[in-house]
């Protein structure tokens, strides 16, 4: 089956339960950000990623970039340059992009929904465009008026494109490790020497131009990652000349093999300072939480379309008979959707699809509201949100959409094992998400190590007030049990980590990723309830939409029955500490 975008969820979640189409609107700078407007464009949005997008995602998988070692140059698979055109051409890269620029300046929450239509219908081609997004928020936040002026107009039309360059051969997250240069020139530039790997979109042939954003040392830095600085490298060079920025082969994936994935070979390439001296790192964490919000979103719009392709064939595939007697007794055997293990594994996609979807958007609307409000304290409130809720949305998201994917080959049974299906490339595809701008493991200490503790707690607390709050003035609301029960767990597991996380790193680090994942499944089944709410009162007011919102209240159930009893165990782990853990000698292993 090809791909439906799922505007009537998005619109659910936009609008019902954000309230986007008030909020938006009334943020500075964001007049236009109408429901009809945004209706408009997430219309023209489903229509490219359906007809345009998506045709290209399987014959792109079974291509795969092909990389010229003589001209140093890599081809991307047959239709992906038309395709990337066409997103261009209609404005996509250009969404929420500063408009003294050449963008649009519309919500950031409006392009989540577009990047979420562009990951389900190809994931390898959407990550062009994608990575381009944090370089252009990385510019205007740092850039000099002269890098501005020059560079972002070409980045948000599309015409170039933008990657970041961080990892090395010798080192990964441990940024402090890296060996790349930074020559000063006499002209005020600085020629840039070392290998950067992993480099998302670092060559191709879909624009002219590729603006690398480089991290590297200058020859006075201090040690360690304080004396790290980001440098903005071109491909080519304002005057027309070819900079000695060039790829040295592509990486051997397991998936998203429409992507060019880079060595790449900095030779004394010509480069100019972003922001100030020994200061890269803060410039480029401007582009990384841009980046693992975006990956959450990739996360998302995998399941979504791994769960569009399963049901699809659970509705179709004829198998057995149901265990309570036939269904469909015109027919050799039942559509195997009759089969409780089979619906287990499709309500899991659906119940935790919808709810991460909630909590995505809502994480890109607080980032709206933390630059747009005219309110300083509504500014804070809003930031904080972002902060906290970043690296659970990144974490949490890309193991589910992963999670979903396999749910789903699963469910197939040996079709989904063959690539007659694209479940297969789905998990292939998914894999990465779960490690890239960060692993998730990294996420969660990010998140025990960083962001609970940010402002002396203020972000942490000012989340369990809005859920308590939520609780006290909804006391009825459907599930609110279910949501106070958990977040009791949330909060125990969070005094016991400051009781024993503050004393002693490696109980941190051991109750890290249970800690994530609780948190997760706490703020997924608030956002379950107040949407089971808005159901019951659709129903009660007599929607003709009878099906859809009572969908909804069953699904809400499902995740409250089935998914989040996964508290329970979370708190168990982390209460248990880091004993069994780290007890192990390493010759025991």
């Amino acid at each position: 089956m090809s791909y439906q975008a799922p505007l009537r969820e998005m619109q659910f979640v936009l609008y019902e339960l954000l309230k986007g189409d008030e909020i938006l609107p009334s943020l500075p700078g964001f007049e236009d950000a109408t429901r009809e407007i945004m209706d408009a464009m997430l219309t023209e949005g489903a229509k490219l990623a359906q007809n345009v997008i998506a045709p290209t995602n399987v014959p792109g998988d079974r291509e795969g970039c092909v990389y010229d070692p003589v001209a140093k140059t890599v081809k991307t698979p047959t239709g992906f340059k038309e395709a990337y055109q066409q997103f261009a051409e209609a404005g996509w890269t250009a969404l929420s992009a500063p408009v003294e620029y050449g963008g649009q300046g519309l919500p950031h929450t409006l392009n989540t929904l577009a990047e979420e239509m562009m990951c389900s219908a190809n994931l390898s081609l959407g990550m062009y465009p994608g990575l381009t997004h944090g370089a252009v928020n990385a510019l205007t936040s740092y850039g000099t008026d002269e890098q501005k002026n020059y560079y972002l107009p070409k980045l948000i039309s599309g015409e170039w494109t933008g990657t970041m360059c961080l990892t090395e051969p010798q080192c990964g997250t441990d940024l402090a490790l890296i060996r790349t240069k930074a020559e000063p020139q006499a002209d005020g530039t600085y020629a840039i020497t070392g290998t950067k790997i992993w480099i998302t979109g670092g060559e191709h042939d879909l624009v002219d131009n590729i603006v690398h954003l480089v991290l590297a040392k200058l020859p006075d830095a201090p040690g360690g990652s304080k004396g790290i600085s980001l440098f903005l490298v071109p491909k080519v060079l304002p005057d027309g000349s070819r900079n000695t920025a060039f790829c040295g082969g592509l990486e051997h994936k397991m998936g998203i093999k429409g992507s060019a994935t880079c060595v790449m070979n900095f030779e004394g390439a010509k480069g100019t300072l972003i922001g100030e001296p020994h200061k890269g790192l803060q410039a480029m964490f401007v582009m990384m939480n841009s980046a693992r919000l975006m990956v959450g979103t990739q996360g998302l719009g995998l399941g979504e379309i791994a769960y569009q392709v399963s049901l699809g064939f659970a509705k179709e595939r004829l198998q057995s008979r149901s265990l309570n007697g036939p269904q469909a007794p015109d027919k050799p055997a039942d559509p195997i959707i009759v089969h409780p293990d089979v619906r287990r594994m499709l309500l899991r996609q659906k119940a935790t699809i919808e709810g991460a979807r909630a909590m995505a958007y809502f994480a890109a609307l607080n980032l709206d509201i933390a630059h747009k409000a005219e309110d300083a304290d509504t500014r804070e409130r809003a930031d904080d949100m972002v902060q906290l809720l970043t690296p659970v949305v990144k974490a949490f998201l890309t193991d589910e959409g992963f999670f979903c994917a396999n749910d789903g080959l699963q469910l197939m049974g040996g079709s989904g094992f063959t690539q007659d299906w694209p479940l297969e490339q789905y998990v292939r595809d998914a894999r990465i998400t779960r490690i890239y701008e960060g692993t998730n493991g990294i996420q969660a200490l990010d998140l025990v190590g960083r962001k609970m503790g940010l402002n002396g707690g203020r972000s942490v607390k000012r989340f369990f007030g809005m859920l308590e709050s939520y609780l006290k003035d909804n006391a009825d609301a459907p599930f609110a049990a279910h949501v106070k029960d958990a977040l009791a767990k949330l909060q125990k597991a969070t005094l016991w980590l400051m009781q024993n996380g503050m004393a002693d790193r490696e109980q941190a680090g051991a109750a890290a990723t249970p800690y994530l994942r609780l948190f997760a499944l706490t703020t997924v089944a608030y956002f379950w309830s107040r949407m089971a709410q808005i159901a019951q009162q659709q129903l009660a007011a007599g929607t003709s939409e009878t099906e859809y919102y009572d969908a909804k209240v069953k699904t809400a159930q499902f995740y409250m029955e089935k998914i989040l009893p996964q508290v329970n165990g979370l708190l168990t782990d982390i209460e248990a500490g880091k004993d069994s853990l780290m007890q192990l000698s390493v010759s025991q292993f």
